[in-house]
């Protein structure tokens, strides 16, 4: 199997594909699938200089239906899935009916059995929900995962405030986490005391300046050596000899009635992490980190499961991967990973997010490689898709739909700064997939009347006079190149899939498509602690 790379299409699909995923092959799985909240998610770009456009694309519409699809699939499980599953869905379709809900954990049934069989003995899978789905899912991941593999409902708060007028303010998601046997790997991770604990625990500081706390040196259950120290003789903890020992290395305060034990805070590697995770805040909206995606998590929350559960080497596996945030952690961690998508807009954006953070060029798979493919994406009737993987042959950013005064005809920009002012100047892009005439250019040209260029892909083969009107057009000057490019070009899909790329200012490509990742290197040196940072960022 191939790892490091990304696959396009219904994770389900891609899953039940053996040569790709054959049985027991990845280490740790992370999924943050939608939670049927009937929202619609958008990914809101930047315009250089760091400015939120109104501009934004829907990524996906966060709502499940009871379809003909749903149906299949449920029949599936029942007939052909194990027996306490199906009894399971039964019970659950029996309860809830053929709604929304049902047909979400019926998409999610059918994958968790997937997952499930494609993960190691020695394998770890957190599935990252809200409450709202976190009961109905718990009750799946007991039949397919086991009950006792459970480990934790791990809760994050997501936020600090969040009013509601006729309940409690919701603040937080849940990450269910399941191991696959009792052989699963988990690396004990610490993180630093809070200063609170620290005031409050760490009140005396030795005559060298050494601040620590006291510990009681009771035996459980009253049950230990007994023997007289600084006048008290009782059961202790340790023995006698060792209570010495301490006592002459200055670890033992005996100020108080009965000896304590000295736990000098410079000796201590912080206090375990546990399951409720409040210190890992959101992406807020100035954060560098930041990409638009409105369901990107943190890195930092997925740094601290890989470093949990996976060592360096081993297979990080995301098969709703979004915009990448489990990807890039592995990246990160010197982890293999693979990343499943069902849009080429996150397709796009988990590309350009590697390249800027590790100068990476991920191969993709599931895209098209020939002109037949790319026939048979734009026959699919999701037509965005075809759109999206057009504009991503060339570094373009989908237009967006506008709150106010939206652009016609614009399918796609290339943002670049190429004027002594640093003013930004455009080029608009424009994706055919059906027949093509010569009043496209026409009004192509009409679109860019004030931009710097046009950019018109095309399925089809253009016409003679489709050229001849481009080339009308006459060229864009570049003031700092100092050179001329065409203003109108017309690119057809089987040029871009033979190499063949717009031509525009070197730099212009350096400054496009989505809000620009942090570029990653990595740190040599000594193995870091949770919550260091390892790698060096620049924005």
């Amino acid at each position: 199997m191939k790892t490091n790379v990304l696959y396009y299409g219904d994770n389900l699909e891609i899953l039940r594909n053996r040569e790709h995923f054959p049985d027991k092959c990845v280490d740790l799985i992370y999924l943050d699938p939608p939670f049927n909240s009937k929202k619609d998610y958008n990914i809101l770009f930047k315009e250089n200089g760091g400015v939120e456009s109104e501009a934004q694309i829907k990524a996906f519409t966060d709502s499940w239906h009871w379809t003909q699809k749903a149906q299949d699939t449920y029949q599936d499980i029942i007939i052909n899935g194990p027996l306490k599953i199906g009894k399971l869905m039964d019970a659950l379709n029996e309860t809830l009916g053929h709604n929304d809900v049902m047909a979400y954990l019926v998409m999610m049934t059918a994958r968790l059995l997937e997952l499930h069989r494609v993960l190691k003995s020695t394998g770890s899978i957190y599935l990252h929900c809200d409450p709202t789905a976190s009961h109905y899912l718990k009750l799946v991941l007991d039949q397919i995962f086991g009950a006792a593999n459970f480990r934790n409902e791990i809760v994050w708060k997501r936020f600090n405030f969040h009013a509601d007028a006729k309940r409690f303010g919701r603040v937080s998601d849940r990450i269910l986490f399941y191991v696959k046997s009792n052989e699963f790997r988990f690396n004990k991770l610490n993180e630093e005391f809070s200063e609170e604990y620290l005031e409050s625990k760490f009140t005396h500081v030795d005559s060298d300046g050494r601040r620590y706390r006291l510990d009681n040196l009771n035996p459980p259950g009253g049950r230990g050596p007994i023997y007289e120290f600084n006048g008290v003789t009782r059961p202790w903890r340790i023995s006698e000899d060792k209570m010495t020992k301490l006592n002459e290395e200055g670890r033992i305060y005996t100020e108080s009635k009965v000896a304590q034990l000295k736990r000098y805070l410079d000796e201590l590697q912080g206090q375990a992490v546990h399951e409720l995770w409040y210190d890992i805040p959101p992406i807020n909206p100035q954060a560098k980190e930041r990409l638009g995606y409105d369901t990107q998590k943190p890195v930092a929350l997925l740094e601290r499961i890989i470093q949990a559960s996976s060592n360096k080497g081993d297979i990080v596996f995301d098969p709703f991967c979004g915009c990448g945030t489990a990807v890039v952690a592995a990246q990160k961690l010197n982890r293999k990973w693979i990343g499943i998508d069902v849009t080429h807009l996150a397709i796009n954006l988990m590309r350009v997010r590697l390249r800027d953070s590790f100068k990476i060029k991920a191969e993709v798979i599931g895209e098209p490689e020939d002109l037949s493919g790319a026939k048979e994406l734009a026959s699919q009737p999701d037509k965005y898709q075809f759109q999206w993987w057009a504009l991503g042959l060339i570094g373009a950013r989908p237009a967006g739909e506008k709150k106010k005064g939206a652009d016609k005809g614009i399918d796609g920009v290339i943002s670049f700064l190429d004027d002594p002012t640093d003013k930004p100047k455009r080029a608009i892009v424009q994706v055919k997939s059906g027949h093509v005439h010569v009043k496209d250019i026409r009004e192509l040209k009409d679109v860019t009347s004030k931009e710097a260029m046009g950019i018109f892909i095309t399925l089809e083969e253009p016409s003679k006079d489709m050229k001849v009107e481009a080339v009308s057009a006459g060229y864009y000057h570049s003031p700092i190149w100092n050179k001329a490019y065409p203003r109108i070009q017309i690119l057809t899909i089987e040029e871009l899939l033979h190499g063949k790329n717009v031509e525009m200012p070197p730099l212009a490509q350096a400054s496009v498509t989505f809000a620009k990742a942090q570029k990653i290197e990595k740190k040599q040196g000594k193995q870091m602690k949770l919550g260091e940072k390892s790698e060096t960022y620049e924005v």
